[in-house]
C-alpha cells in the first residue's frame, strides 16, 4: 500500500467502448483504465493511521482498520450487511436516492392466467374483484397492458357471467363515468354487473422461456435459454446485444447506435435465436428499417443510454425466439435481488477473448447509494441507470455486451430491469457494472411503439 491520501478518485466518466474489440471503439470513449479500486483503501488507510496517531489506542485503531480494510476477495452476499459495510468504509455517498419506503399502489391489475378474466384490486378493498363491461374501451385495455410490463393490448371481450364459475362471495368493479379524482375512486364496488359481462384481456405475450433449462466468470447458454437475447451486427459483425420486446422491436444501448451513426441504415443487421456466432451466415438476420435512440442521450455521461430498433419485418416467435417483459408500473426490485446478464462479449478482464458462445452469469441488484459512493463511482450514476455484480469484481458485463439485457424474475415472468451500459474495467473490485434503468424509460418506449 502505498504511503499518501488521494483526495479524489479515477475519474467517473471512464466508459468502456463494448463494441467488440480496440478497433471498434469509438475516439470519444477511452479503454479501461488499470485502476483496480484500491485508491479508496490507500485513502481509509491514511485515515486509520490517522486515527491510531490522535487516539493512541491500539483496540481503537485496530477496529477503524477492521472497518476499512475489509478483504474484498471474499465472495460477496447480495443484499446484507457487506453493503452496509462497504457503505460505511466510503468518506461520502453522492446522489439523490433517499432510502424512503414507497407508498402501495392505490390500484392494482392482474390477468387470470386460466380464462384471462382482468382483476382489479383497489387498495381499500383487500380482494381481487372481476371488471364488469360497463364504460371499458380499447385504450383503458392498452393502458392495463402498459402497466402490466407488455407492449401492447391483443385482444379484449366481454364474458357473460352465466358462462362461467364464480364463487357466491365474487365482488366486481365498474368504472365510474366521471374521470376525474383519485385513481382509486374511478372504480366503484359492485355485487354484480349490470350488463351481465366481464372483461376478458389477452396482451402480447413475454418473459416466458419456453425451452429454459461468457460474460466475465459466466457460463455457455443453451438454445431457448434466453429468447429475447438479440445480437445487433454491423456487417457481419456482432456490435452489441439487445433485447426482443415485440416482433419488430429490439431495445439497445444508445452508445452502440452513436459510435456508428455515419453506417448505411442498410448495413444492420438483427440476430436473434442465436448462440453461436460461428453459425451466421451472409446477409442473414432482420434488416434494421429505422434507430430511434433516445433524444436525451448524452455521449459524455452515458446518461439515457437507451436506443430502439425497429425492424423491416417481424420476428417469427418460436421456442428459441419470443419476447421479454418489460418492468410493470412503479414495480421495484430491492437491492440484493439477483438477476441475469447475458452477451457474447470480453469472457476475461484483459479483453483478449471475445465468446462466439453465448454466455451468461447472475449478478445482484447494488443501491445506486451504494455505487455512488466514493468507493465506486463517486455521483458518476444519474437516476437513469442502476448497478449489478459484486464488490469482489466476481463476475460482470464485458466489451461487446453493450446493449445485452439484464433480466429479473418476477414469479415466472422475466422483467428486462437493465440495459448493459458502462463499468470501470470488467469485473474489477468495487466497480461493478452500470446499466440504463428501464423502468425510467417506460412511458419513452411505449410511446416511440404506438407512434411508430
Amino acid at each position: 500500500m502505498e504511503v499518501g491520501c488521494l483526495e479524489e478518485g479515477p475519474d467517473p466518466r471512464i466508459f468502456r467502448a463494448e463494441l467488440g474489440d480496440s478497433q471498434q471503439r469509438p475516439d470519444t470513449q477511452q479503454p479501461p483504465v488499470s485502476w483496480t479500486g484500491h485508491w479508496c483503501s490507500r485513502r481509509c488507510g491514511c485515515a486509520a493511521l490517522g486515527a491510531l496517531v490522535l487516539l493512541a489506542g491500539a483496540s481503537v485503531g485496530s477496529w477503524i482498520l477492521g472497518l476499512y480494510l475489509w478483504p474484498a476477495a471474499s465472495q460477496p452476499i447480495p443484499g446484507t450487511l457487506q453493503d452496509e459495510e462497504m457503505t460505511l468504509s466510503c468518506s461520502e455517498a453522492h446522489g439523490e436516492e433517499a432510502l424512503v419506503p414507497s407508498l402501495p399502489r392505490t390500484v392494482s391489475f392482474r390477468i387470470n392466467t386460466e380464462d384471462f378474466l382482468l382483476e382489479v384490486q383497489v387498495r381499500s378493498r383487500p380482494g381481487w374483484l372481476l371488471v364488469c363491461c360497463e364504460g371499458w374501451s380499447s385504450a383503458l385495455g392498452a393502458q392495463v397492458c402498459r402497466s402490466l410490463g407488455h407492449l401492447r393490448l391483443t385482444h379484449h371481450k366481454g364474458v357473460n357471467l352465466s358462462d362461467i364459475k364464480l364463487n357466491s362471495s365474487q365482488e366486481f368493479a365498474q368504472l365510474s363515468p366521471r374521470l376525474g379524482g383519485l385513481p382509486e375512486e374511478r372504480w366503484q364496488p359492485r355485487d354484480s354487473c349490470t350488463s351481465g359481462q366481464i372483461v376478458s384481456l389477452k396482451c402480447s405475450e413475454c418473459g416466458a422461456r419456453p425451452l429454459a433449462s461468457r460474460i466475465v466468470g459466466g457460463q455457455a447458454v443453451a438454445p431457448g435459454r434466453w429468447p429475447w437475447q438479440a445480437s445487433v451486427a454491423l456487417g457481419s459483425r456482432h456490435t452489441c446485444g439487445g433485447s426482443v420486446l415485440a416482433p419488430r422491436w429490439v431495445v439497445t444501448a444508445a452508445h452502440c447506435m452513436h459510435s456508428f451513426r455515419l453506417s448505411r441504415l442498410s448495413s444492420w443487421r438483427v440476430h436473434t435465436g442465436l448462440v453461436s456466432h460461428s453459425m451466421v451466415r451472409p446477409h442473414q438476420g432482420a434488416m434494421v428499417e429505422k434507430i430511434i435512440p433516445h433524444p436525451l442521450y448524452s455521449a459524455q455521461s452515458h446518461d439515457y443510454d437507451v436506443a430502439l430498433l425497429r425492424l423491416r419485418t417481424p420476428l417469427n416467435f418460436s421456442d428459441t425466439v419470443g419476447a421479454v417483459c418489460l418492468p410493470a408500473k412503479e414495480q421495484d426490485f430491492p437491492r440484493g435481488s439477483k438477476c441475469w446478464v447475458s452477451g457474447w462479449g470480453h469472457t476475461d478482464p484483459s479483453h483478449t477473448h471475445s465468446s462466439d458462445t453465448l454466455q451468461d452469469t447472475v449478478v445482484p441488484l447494488l443501491s445506486a447509494q451504494l455505487c455512488n459512493s466514493s468507493c465506486m463511482y463517486s455521483g458518476a450514476l444519474t437516476p437513469r441507470m442502476l448497478c449489478a455484480g459484486y464488490l469482489n469484481g466476481r463476475a460482470d458485463a464485458c466489451q461487446g455486451d453493450s446493449g445485452g439485457p439484464l433480466v429479473c424474475p418476477d414469479g415466472g415472468t422475466w422483467r428486462l430491469v437493465g440495459v448493459v451500459s458502462w463499468g470501470q474495467g470488467c469485473a474489477e473490485p468495487k466497480h461493478p457494472g452500470v446499466y440504463a434503468k428501464v423502468a425510467e424509460f417506460l412511458d419513452w418506449i411505449h410511446d416511440t411503439a404506438w407512434v411508430h
